[in-house]
């Protein structure tokens, strides 16, 4: 079914169709003022608010909701510099970081929704710890939303008999859709543009193992302690089992080629540099990005076609969670282009008290700071965009960073993996998970109920990671 396009994608299509001169879809955030971040707070406040406030207006029309926000940020600013402006930086946004952004989202929720796990079993805490591990472990291979979308619904499924399952999918959010895409470029996309700006593939893997390992360590033990209080409560199994204990068979396995096809083509686009790009009202589009998300798109529906219906029937696999963070994060990419901008002005933009947070005295990057101020910015902004923002106050280039300064690329790297999982907005899963779980009728924590929970038990390793690594 089509459906009519939103304000900003009208945006796209205008400035592809009219021949209009070049503009710059770089912002000087030294001029802006803090009330161009309103639009982008007004975003998170509706994410946060609205599905508490009023769930049937939320439900029914975030779409629109967020497309208000974006005009709100648009219109404003092509009165303000023009409509040139506007469309140069609506393109820059959709074309150069959403489109990318989005396809890759959608080829691993395609790929992983089509490999259907047959068969049930019994949801113990020794068999749901044991899930979250290999989820973690799969995250930094087949990337978070990969291993996310893979092994959710078979985690589901084998406790729907239990009467608590929300901490499942909580934790499931940690580990999965964040901490385990921390040792390779694949697992999450800040490390993945890092490596397009010149870090080694392996150096996360080296400079990160340790974080990770005491991070992801620590919550499957604080998971198996609590999951089995849960476990030994006398009415934690319901009378019926609507999916009883079987064997486990794997269906649509042909896109396990095709998941290899997507880690191929990412690796292509940040191996291969032929040096050769187009321009679209200033913004610069290089053949080797461009190549791989038209790949990916045939990657998309070679798995629409091949993959058997009786598969994507078995995952009752559905559009809706895709639709939702597609259309949120369409208004995000647009509003968060003002704040980016501000914050990469540095001490000349509205941002500068963040600069300077993350310098010491000596003039020297403050690792502890910048791992903070990169987790809590990517707590609620894009992570991608907060590393890249980060990545250049501290130096900008990649070898400095993984010599002299190998230390503060690691609290970087660290922050915005690890601290996306703060909240629902932090990281892209996160809302895919927590939409896939409420489709099974778990009841999840409002926005902020999620994170007391974010709050509770990550804050707390968070600081103790700070005294032992940072």
């Amino acid at each position: 079914m089509l459906t009519r396009p939103t304000a900003p994608a009208l945006f796209a299509i205008v400035a592809a169709l009219l021949p209009l001169p070049g503009w710059s879809a770089e912002l000087d955030g030294a001029v802006l003022s803090l009330a161009w971040a309103l639009p982008f707070a007004g975003v998170l406040l509706s994410i946060a608010v609205l599905p508490l406030l009023a769930p049937r207006l939320w439900h029914h029309h975030f779409g629109k909701v967020a497309a208000a926000w974006a005009l709100a940020f648009l219109l404003p600013f092509a009165a303000a510099h023009g409509a040139h402006a506007a469309l140069a930086i609506s393109v820059h946004a959709l074309v150069a970081e959403y489109l990318p952004f989005i396809i890759l989202l959608t080829a691993l929720f395609t790929v992983a929704g089509g490999i259907c796990v047959r068969g049930n079993l019994h949801g113990t805490p020794a068999l749901n710890t044991g899930l979250l591990a290999l989820g973690t472990l799969l995250a930094s291979i087949m990337g978070t939303t990969g291993a996310a979308m893979l092994l959710i619904r078979p985690l589901i499924r084998a406790n729907d008999d239990r009467r608590h399952t929300v901490h499942v999918v909580v934790f499931f959010i940690f580990l999965v859709a964040n901490a385990g895409g921390s040792l390779t470029p694949l697992g999450d996309p800040p490390l993945f543009l890092g490596f397009l700006k010149g870090v080694d593939f392996f150096w996360t893997a080296r400079h990160l193992l340790g974080p990770m390992a005491f991070l992801c360590g620590a919550l499957l033990l604080v998971f198996y302690l609590l999951d089995r209080h849960f476990y030994l409560n006398r009415e934690e199994r319901r009378p019926f089992d609507p999916t009883p204990d079987s064997a486990l068979q794997l269906e649509g396995k042909l896109n396990f080629l095709l998941l290899g096809a997507v880690v191929g083509l990412v690796l292509m686009s940040g191996l291969w540099k032929p040096g050769v790009a187009t321009e679209l009202l200033g913004t610069p589009l290089e053949w080797q990005n461009l190549l791989r998300d038209g790949a990916l798109l045939v990657v998309i529906l070679l798995s629409l076609w091949l993959t058997p219906k009786t598969a994507r029937s078995g995952n009752e696999f559905g559009w809706g969670p895709m639709l939702e963070v597609g259309k949120l994060f369409a208004a995000i990419f647009l509003t968060i282009a003002p704040v980016i901008a501000m914050l990469r002005a540095g001490e000349h933009g509205a941002f500068a008290a963040v600069v300077r947070a993350v310098t010491g005295p000596d003039g020297k990057p403050d690792d502890v700071m910048y791992f903070w101020m990169t987790g809590l910015l990517s707590s609620f902004l894009d992570n991608a965009p907060t590393y890249l923002v980060f990545f250049n106050t501290a130096s900008g280039d990649a070898r400095e960073l993984m010599g002299p300064l190998a230390s503060t690329l690691a609290a970087i790297s660290a922050g915005a993996v690890f601290m996306g999982a703060n909240s629902y907005i932090g990281n892209a899963p996160n809302m895919m998970v927590k939409a896939i779980a409420e489709e099974r009728g778990i009841r999840m924590p409002s926005f902020f109920g999620y994170m007391a929970w974010s709050v509770g038990i990550l804050v707390p390793l968070f600081i103790v990671m700070s005294f032992l690594f940072f």
